[in-house]
């Protein structure tokens, strides 16, 4: 390959570095769903008191308020475990880091950032349009 050759793929060391930084933020997601799912389990077994006081039904609201966002917290989480999942496939396949919609690589500042990326920035940017 000479040196004016735009690279097409990133090398094997390239795509073991990127890997590591996916396992690891895939193990820290994983982490965060199961302690979201512990806490509501938690919040479902304290909610058998059955006291109708004013102050308690003030307190389910804001239960049921917190159960609402930590349900989309964990599927936020769970979205975000299936791109990382899906980043590992692609390494494994050889599509990593190939940009969908311009061919191009994307830059490794931009993977390191957001490592389950499909696009470069001009082509994100293009799909906001």
């Amino acid at each position: 390959m000479n040196s004016n050759e735009e690279k097409q793929r990133y090398s094997r060391e390239e795509l073991a570095e990127f890997e590591a930084i996916i396992q690891e933020k895939l193990t820290n997601a994983r982490k965060e769903v199961s302690f979201i799912k512990e806490t509501l389990s938690r919040k479902n077994d304290s909610g058998t008191d059955n006291t109708a006081s004013p102050t308690k039904v003030l307190e389910d609201g804001a239960d049921t308020a917190e159960k609402e966002s930590l349900n989309q917290l964990a599927s936020r989480q769970m979205k975000f475990i299936q791109q990382l999942e899906n980043a590992l496939i692609r390494i494994k396949n050889g599509t990593y880091g190939v940009c969908i919609v311009t061919g191009k690589l994307i830059p490794k500042e931009r993977l390191r950032a957001v490592p389950h990326t499909q696009h470069t920035i001009e082509a994100k940017l293009q799909r906001n349009d």
